[in-house]
């Protein structure tokens, strides 16, 4: 098996992050457990999924096809607000490591903080607890505000990684400023946009055309060279291979600050103070 082509960041608590990985919302097992196993072959080492996507059987599946050592992968799985306690938190590491099939999970996120419930401190906790225990290997959150990791900080629990839905013309800087300010690496999900209509835009195809490169290149280029890890979903090989083929160019910081320029606000982000599951 070739050795990924990503290169790692090193995370609070040690763990070496692939700075790109595989996003697997919305397929299904069956999908899932075909990318992820041609995503093993084309390089790819970080693999992303959740209870609430369903395809967590899928993820662990295609890794067993795939023949890599469980060592040599980065897996992160996210849990529902049902388990927002620090002994729900253990019930849903059990469920998800056995759908998933390994002893271990390297990164357990509480997907929403969902703060009517007032319960994520609790749930950080939760994955705190088996942190120390060499369960998981790195605290996750996901769609956290400053606000909440402001109040995850006054508990003495700062996470690894905040996994937060950004790209160009959804930049989230305020939630990028905090987590950088905590020591926290921002993780983009939908990372390409969730339309379509991104990797159309002008400056994004004018610099594909630059470059020799797809659209898709550039707004990925665009995550990683500000330390942002993206995980995009692909599951055919070309296009698993397009989007790990990001590191052998770099952009220049004006065409950066172009790409950054696109950003349209919080139009089309969910708010985590309201919506969570």
């Amino acid at each position: 098996m070739p050795n990924s082509t990503a290169p790692t960041i090193t995370l609070r608590n040690g763990l070496e992050l692939p700075a790109i990985g595989l996003g697997t919302w919305p397929m299904n097992d069956a999908q899932t457990a075909g990318a992820v196993t041609a995503a093993v072959d084309a390089g790819y080492r970080l693999f992303d999924t959740a209870e609430n996507y369903g395809n967590e059987a899928g993820v662990g599946e295609g890794l067993r096809r795939s023949g890599i050592a469980r060592s040599e992968v980065v897996i992160t799985t996210k849990f529902n607000k049902r388990w927002h306690s620090r002994e729900g938190v253990r019930q849903a590491f059990s469920a998800s490591a056995a759908k998933l099939g390994t002893e271990y999970i390297d990164l357990l996120l509480v997907h929403w903080p969902n703060p009517d419930q007032d319960r994520f401190v609790e749930a950080v906790q939760g994955i705190a607890d088996l942190l120390a225990e060499g369960l998981v290997r790195g605290i996750g959150v996901s769609n956290f505000k400053p606000a909440h990791l402001e109040r995850l900080a006054e508990a003495g629990l700062i996470p690894d990684l905040n996994q937060i839905q950004v790209d160009p013309r959804h930049i989230r800087e305020a939630s990028r400023q905090a987590n950088t300010r905590l020591g926290i690496i921002t993780e983009s999900w939908s990372p390409l946009g969730r339309d379509g209509g991104l990797l159309q835009d002008r400056v994004v195809t004018a610099l594909a055309e630059k470059y020799g490169r797809t659209p898709g290149q550039i707004v990925l280029r665009w995550h990683v060279q500000q330390g942002l890890v993206p995980i995009p979903k692909a599951s055919s090989r070309a296009h698993l291979e397009e989007n790990l083929a990001v590191f052998d160019f770099s952009l220049e910081a004006s065409e950066v600050a172009g790409l950054t320029a696109l950003d349209t606000g919080d139009a089309g982000i969910l708010d985590s103070d309201s919506f969570g599951h």
